[in-house]
Order: structure tokens, then sequence, then C-alpha cells
């Protein structure tokens, strides 16, 4: 079942009609599950115009307000247990690497995969290998995203690559690297998993990774 007027409302940042819609379906008995998918459809929606430059970053931050202020409103609502189910997809851990402080495009890919039902471990900028290695172990995440936006510190993923190896760690955790400086030619040579162009693109290849059998590309 969608709710198309909803998604339609989400997919155009409506704040007002999103947030009307969300009350007035809870309050009629539609069950919470189907309004949150009502809702990501209209995200994706938003993230296919992103992708072809029909919406820009504010929007995207925007929209991920909305979904947040209409979550609180379905909590009431939402079965014993329904919350976990939202985060069941898989245990993301995403940082910047040391030496860079940029972290709008990480934000950005945080708040797509925790929209998208991910549990996410933001571990913040500046972020050394060591720290990243002691996560991987502790946490056990399904995938690890780096993110750099200066060439002089994209070679942190690198080195990270290799720490992963050398430590045993490589099959256990996918990982799936982006920034401005950043492209496929230089995952494939640092042997990374995935290459994020965007924050909508980093989702999506990270759902090919862990749900569509590995494809990443």
């Amino acid at each position: 079942m969608e709710l198309g007027d909803l998604s339609k409302a989400m997919s155009e940042c409506n704040q007002e009609d999103t947030i009307k819609l969300v009350s007035h379906y809870a309050s009629k008995g539609i069950g919470a599950n189907v309004i949150l998918d009502s809702l990501t459809l209209g995200l994706k929606e938003l993230g296919k115009k992103f992708s072809c430059g029909e919406a820009f970053i504010p929007e995207l931050v925007f929209a991920g307000e909305i979904f947040n202020e209409a979550r609180k409103i379905l909590d009431p609502y939402m079965a014993k247990g329904q919350e976990g189910q939202l985060k069941g997809k898989g245990k993301i851990a995403i940082a910047t690497v040391k030496g860079d402080l940029h972290d709008i495009g990480k934000n950005l890919v945080t708040t797509f995969l925790s929209l998208g039902g991910y549990e996410v471990l933001d571990l913040g900028t500046d972020v050394p290998n060591e720290r990243l290695i002691e996560v991987i172990q502790k946490e056990k995440p399904n995938v690890i995203g780096l993110s750099s936006l200066l060439t002089t510190t994209m070679l942190s993923q690198r080195q990270f690559m290799v720490m992963l190896r050398e430590k045993g760690l490589r099959d256990q955790v996918k990982v799936i690297v982006g920034g401005a400086p950043v492209s496929q030619a230089w995952a494939d040579e640092i042997g990374a998993d995935a290459y994020g162009a965007d924050a909508v693109d980093g989702k999506n290849k990270i759902d090919a990774l862990l749900h569509q059998g590995g494809e990443s590309r």
C-alpha cells in the first residue's frame, strides 16, 4: 500500500503537508510501517532528482529534518519491536579520514543511510586508521565508509586498505570510499569494494553491496 499524496509531499520537501498527512494517516489507523514506506518512496524520488541535478544539498538536508519530525509523530503508533526492524538492514561505520575536517558529504551520507534503515556509526572527522581498525574489531560493521575532500588526505584511504589486510580483517568488512578527489579508478587501485560519487550514490552502492548480490557499480 502506498500513500501517494504523502510520497509526493515528501519528495517535494513540503514540510507542512508531509507532517499533516503523517498525523492524519496515523490517527486513521494506517500502520506506521505503511506510512514510513511512503515517506521512504518520497525520499527515493528526491534522491533521483538530486542525481539528475534537479534537487540540491539543502533540500536533502531539509528532507532529512522532515523525515525525523515525522518519525517522532509515529513513535507512539509503532508496534513493539518495529523500531529495531527499521535499523535491521546492516551496520555502517562512516568517517572522514585523518587530517581532513570536512564533514558535509559524510553527514549527508549518514542521513541517507539512517533514513534507509541502517544502523550508522558516525565516527566524525580527522579519524586515524587505528581508530577505524578498532571499530571494525569491536563493532563489526558490515561496511565502513571513508570520506576525503583533499588529495593530500585521500592517501589515508590507501593506507587503511593496507592496514586492513595486514590485520587480517579484509574479509570481515566491505569498504566504500568517496570525496571530491576520489574516483572509481582510485577505489579500484586501492582495492576498495565501492566508490560513492555523492550521498545518494553512496547509499545505493551500499544497498548493492549488502542486498543485491554484491554488485557495486
